[in-house]
């Protein structure tokens, strides 16, 4: 199935034998970076090259309304990413995915002297077709922390969107494009999560349990 553009779709991909692929603050926070560096038409330069005068460019080509794609929601886990993303370009996602991951690939396995592919395969979509969709699905995501036991409250992991929609616009270096999707406040969608933690963390107990 071709990715459309204008459409939203949830975008998985995860390590290759569940490798752990961010150990630390400043992995975590790279890969943020590269969400909004890649997220444009061109680049003047790589990543590992980007200047104060990319950076200007590139705010401006998001200005100019150059982006692959608008950034409804995330969650970078130790071995795995998840995305929610509304394509804006032609080849947008794919594009963008294909950037991301080759440039965490090419950074992770020169950091730690390693060699060979780092994920498993090509990242996974499946096609988001409704608002209560989204919805569901953003608090599955922002849930992934908690349900993993990695931390008691989703507000507590700070790689992912849940602070950007609980906040009331207090996070400033947020990257997720979503009120003029999703029609929440702040304290309405605090409560929806927080009232699936213990349900989703049992689910992933049984599931745990069972035999492939």
């Amino acid at each position: 199935m071709s990715i459309v553009t204008g459409e939203i779709y949830h975008i998985y991909t995860k390590s290759i034998a569940e490798f752990v692929i961010f150990n630390n603050d400043p992995e975590f926070l790279r890969i943020k970076e590269l969400i909004s560096y890649y997220n444009i038409e061109r680049h003047l330069t790589s990543f590992s090259r980007y200047k104060e005068r990319d950076f200007q460019r590139s705010k401006k080509d998001v200005q100019d309304g150059k982006r692959l794609i608008q950034i409804i929601c995330y969650c970078f886990m130790p071995t795995h990413i998840h995305l929610v993303l509304k394509q804006l370009k032609d080849n947008g996602i794919s594009d963008f995915m294909m950037h991301i991951l080759n440039s965490h690939t090419r950074y992770f396995n020169i950091k730690h002297n390693r060699k060979g592919p780092l994920w498993e395969s090509k990242f996974k979509k499946v096609l988001v077709d409704s608002d209560e969709q989204l919805l569901h699905l953003t608090r599955y995501i922002h849930l992934n922390p908690v349900t993993a036991c990695i931390v008691n409250k989703p507000e507590e992991w700070r790689y992912s969107s849940y602070n950007e929609y609980v906040s009331d616009g207090t996070v400033t270096d947020g990257i997720c494009e979503y009120k003029n999707i999703l029609d929440i406040n702040s304290f309405s969608y605090k409560k929806f999560v927080e009232n699936r933690i213990s349900y989703q963390r049992e689910l992933a107990k049984i599931k745990g349990l069972m035999l492939d």
